[in-house]
């Protein structure tokens, strides 16, 4: 297939006044593309697929029929932020499946880190088929496509949710932002409106929590997992880091420690807490964070969240290790 180039004309999108160009000149592509018929996107809550809904609801309205599909994976308020913005303050046409049972009882008992990918990345294209099919007249089929997919992946979108859609479906595709890199449709997503927070959402795993719940999948330890990253991202949040540092997390291993609570001993988990900073990916240093705030994590993440005694902070940087574990 032809991939296509990004012009060498085109100006880099750094500012409010120029993204409302793009954003203006898109809106007329977009409704010169489409018409009245009605366009389908699977919106995963990612800055890519979020910018695209903002888009296309400015160009389009209630044409556009978005699908959040939550397998259980996601992190503590993502869906409920999803529902927020696009349903209650952009009055999208949203529909909502939550799969979460699906999901985790088709996890049962899965150990193998490639597998759960498969399992997951299956059972969403399955969850998004059977919806699709109960809509009538869609013709097109949105994606958050972005140039570096075009450069990486030779003009195939891998879906930033979990990894592909379906196939068989005979749509023609909406790609407003393909010509964009990343910083770019941040910008784009802060001119239509969208919060900072999910504009600038960091990097997230297409398995989500899937494969930072190591192991084999417990809805117990994916629960303290849950509740243990929603405080690591608050706290660095309220300290500064949010902005300073690319990618941080926790991880969760299926093994227990000994431990003490309330005089008694006290079998839990260990939460593995990641920090990196990167470029490209292809390696990633670690972040210094000050023993203090290292110490108040780790006080509330052993005191507020059941099943878990031990916080580590993992040293190793990219090479020798990956950023995420899984």
């Amino acid at each position: 297939m032809e991939i296509i180039k990004r012009p060498e004309t085109m100006a880099r999108i750094t500012t409010p006044e120029l993204a409302k160009e793009f954003i203006d000149q898109q809106v007329a592509e977009v409704r010169a593309q489409v018409g009245d018929k009605k366009v389908l996107l699977a919106l995963s809550g990612g800055v890519d697929s979020s910018v695209v809904a903002a888009l296309l609801i400015k160009a389009i309205g209630k044409q556009l029929v978005c699908v959040h599909v939550n397998h259980g994976l996601m992190r503590k308020g993502e869906s409920e932020a999803v529902i927020e913005v696009f349903r209650n303050q952009l009055d999208a046409n949203l529909i909502y499946v939550d799969a979460t049972d699906r999901f985790l009882d088709k996890l049962a008992g899965v150990a193998d880190p490639e597998t759960k990918r498969k399992i997951i990345g299956g059972e969403f294209i399955q969850v998004f088929d059977e919806e699709s099919a109960k809509l009538e007249g869609i013709s097109f089929l949105a994606q958050g496509t972005i140039y570096p997919d075009i450069i990486e992946s030779k003009g195939v979108k891998a879906h930033h949710n979990v990894g592909g859609l379906p196939e068989d479906m005979e749509m023609e595709l909406v790609e407003p932002v393909k010509l964009l890199y990343k910083d770019e449709v941040r910008v784009v997503g802060e001119a239509l409106g969208l919060p900072h927070a999910m504009v600038y959402r960091q990097p997230f795993p297409g398995p989500g929590l899937g494969v930072r719940c190591l192991g084999a999948i417990t809805r117990d330890r994916l629960h303290a997992l849950r509740e243990a990253d929603a405080i690591l991202r608050e706290e660095f949040e309220k300290n500064g880091l949010e902005g300073k540092v690319w990618q941080y997390f926790i991880a969760v291993p299926d093994f227990k420690s000994v431990g003490v609570r309330d005089g008694k001993r006290y079998d839990g988990w260990p939460a593995i807490l990641r920090a990196v900073n990167t470029t490209d990916a292809m390696t990633a240093t670690i972040e210094e964070i000050p023993y203090a705030l290292l110490n108040h994590i780790t006080q509330r993440i052993t005191t507020e969240v059941e099943g878990i005694n031990r916080v580590v902070y993992d040293l190793t940087p990219k090479p020798v290790g990956t950023i995420e574990w899984e």
